[in-house]
């Protein structure tokens, strides 16, 4: 890939990236590149005239066997969806429950991790908004509401839009719907399985805006979360980057859906 500037050129070898996003709309993109992205399963996520994140260019043809995969997805049962949700939640509650505990809201990560052995099958109790209220609650105050247009959301929602493409991008390249979820379900929703997938990985867009939002949503705020794929992550004995973690963890999650591997099995991980 060559990116040219007025005053500068670049080269970028494809297999050194798995995402790109475009912060700008004064870019033109060739044909051969977009075909490129495509063949190289590398996700390209296009920004509005405010630099959010409105779209993202996936490959068609995510794997060969495309169309047996499909059919695998549909045949997944609700048992089994149901037992992989309990699984995302609990782990999501957890590392919500490790990052109050860091921060020192030690009361609420009692009660975060409280809720984490009562999650049912399916999430039938509700524990992860449980946990979710109490959570942006202690980090960003009582009056703090996921749902009113402020700074503080948009760096939220920027950060997890991201998160979104990185999830979206590792289904279609095993060739699975993101339309066709486990627990969402939403009708207009395109990404419905990337939404169930990612719901532990949000606290690491958290951490990222705790640290580096300052009351405005400025341009370094932007810069640190578009570099979320490389935040670390311990996992499996190691560290790695998020973007790998998300590989495997999405890859034990379809594995568990298709009864390749027990759902106690989907190995855990910890945010840095």
């Amino acid at each position: 890939m060559v990116v040219r500037k007025e005053d500068d050129t670049a080269k970028v070898h494809l297999s050194e990236v798995s995402s790109i996003i475009l912060q700008t709309q004064q870019v033109y993109l060739s044909a051969y590149l977009l075909a490129e992205l495509a063949k190289n399963k590398i996700s390209l996520v296009v920004s509005d005239e405010k630099c959010n994140p409105v779209g993202q260019y996936l490959p068609l043809y995510g794997a060969h066997n495309t169309s047996k995969r499909i059919v695998e997805q549909l045949d997944w049962g609700e048992p089994i969806k149901k037992r992989v949700w309990q699984r995302v939640v609990r782990d999501k509650l957890r590392q919500q429950a490790r990052f109050l505990e860091e921060r020192d809201y030690e009361s609420e990560a009692r009660i975060v991790y409280s809720a984490i052995p009562e999650v049912r099958s399916g999430d039938t109790t509700n524990r992860e908004a449980q946990g979710a209220r109490i959570y942006f609650q202690a980090l960003f105050g009582h009056e703090f509401n996921r749902n009113v247009d402020i700074p503080l959301n948009a760096a939220l929602n920027y950060g997890y839009a991201i998160l979104l493409s990185m999830v979206n991008r590792e289904i279609v390249s095993r060739g699975y719907l993101t339309q066709c979820g486990i627990c969402h379900r939403n009708e207009y929703n395109q990404f419905n399985l990337a939404c169930d997938f990612m719901e532990p990985f949000r606290p690491a867009v958290d951490r990222l805006v705790v640290d580096y939002f300052v009351g405005d949503f400025n341009l370094e705020t932007k810069r640190v979360l578009a570099d979320l794929a490389n935040k670390g992550m311990v996992y499996r004995g190691g560290t790695y980057r998020l973007v790998s973690v998300v590989s495997l963890y999405v890859q034990d999650c379809l594995n568990a859906l298709n009864k390749k591997i027990p759902v106690d099995e989907i190995e855990a991980f910890e945010i840095l």
